[in-house]
């Protein structure tokens, strides 16, 4: 979310992703994806940069070591079927049968 302030001085935050553009007259008008167009006391360009720096750091989040490591253990953990010494196959706990799959 990014934060912008209405012509009341009313501090706003936006999702940068619904925005579809924005227009700079005497004042700068904010349109997004649902139609609402907000007019706002921020120049287009201070916007601009606020959802470059937005999108930044979760570029970072995402490619960070603990976001890697999270995914793997997820991974690991949650899809692989460990083999017990008793037998050969998973037990009903972690046989992960697809839904669409499953005989009723």
């Amino acid at each position: 979310m990014i934060a912008v302030t209405r012509l009341d001085k009313q501090l706003m935050y936006l999702n940068p992703d619904h925005i579809i553009c924005i227009e700079e007259t005497p004042d700068t008008v904010i349109t997004l994806f649902n139609g609402n167009r907000y007019i706002v006391v921020d120049r287009a360009d201070a916007i601009i940069s606020r959802v470059v720096a937005f999108r930044a750091r979760i570029s970072r989040r995402a490619t960070s070591r603990s976001a890697r490591k999270y995914l793997t253990r997820v991974g690991s953990s949650q899809f692989n079927c460990d083999k017990h010494a008793s037998g050969d196959t998973c037990s009903d706990s972690q046989n992960h049968t697809p839904f669409h799959s499953r005989v009723y």
